[in-house]
């Protein structure tokens, strides 16, 4: 890694004393249910969600057999419902029909689950098989673009530029760094700035600064 990109990386472990996925599972696919359904939803609310979820329907076959209308009451709560209500009973007949009751490990046949995208494939990959990933989400693609780390117009594109830029294997921890940092401290609206140990480098406090002294 640049110097650059590797003082970022060490300060934020040291901020965080280390990362772990702030999603409540007990396996594989207790994750990729969850992970679908944190899209624009925290991950605080998701586990309240899915503590009820997962006790109604503990297994992809219970929930490859669930009625629809009954999941959406369960999981109102956590936006976009009716989608991904249909998304998790689709991916979980998906599970038992093609992949004979487990998630499977291959990026590929991930994404083909449904309501699975880059995203979700790639924090399943790093979180449920400890294989390298580097998942790009709101959180990732703000602060990795504010600290000039990458400079991305796309989530894709900052996918491949921070594979580039970040040794393999820290891309997962990176991730979540980024995450926890961007949840935190470096929020879309009202950034906690003051409390940032990165103002010196950067590029959305440079550009602040600016607009402020004009």
């Amino acid at each position: 890694m640049k110097e650059r990109t590797k003082e970022i990386y060490e300060k934020l472990l040291t901020r965080f004393g280390g990362t772990s996925c702030e999603l409540n599972f007990k396996n594989t696919f207790e994750l990729v249910v969850s992970v679908v359904l944190s899209a624009r939803c925290t991950d605080k609310r998701v586990n309240i969600i899915t503590e009820k979820l997962f006790l109604r329907y503990p297994t992809a076959q219970d929930l490859a057999m669930a009625d629809v209308s009954d999941v959406e009451k369960i999981i109102y709560s956590c936006g976009f419902y009716k989608n991904k209500a249909k998304n998790i009973i689709l991916l979980s007949k998906d599970i038992i029909n093609r992949f004979n009751g487990e998630v499977p490990q291959n990026y590929e046949d991930l994404i083909s689950l449904a309501g699975v995208g880059r995203k979700t494939a790639n924090v399943v990959s790093f979180v449920g098989f400890s294989l390298p990933a580097i998942a790009v989400d709101t959180h990732v693609f703000r602060v990795s673009n504010r600290l000039a780390v990458v400079s991305a117009s796309t989530p894709l594109e900052c996918e491949k530029l921070l594979q580039k830029e970040v040794d393999k294997d820290k891309w997962g921890t990176f991730h979540h760094l980024l995450v926890l940092f961007g949840r935190y401290v470096c929020k879309s609206r009202n950034p906690k700035c003051e409390e940032c140990e990165f103002m010196h480098i950067c590029k959305y406090y440079k550009d602040k600064l600016k607009k402020d002294n004009k």
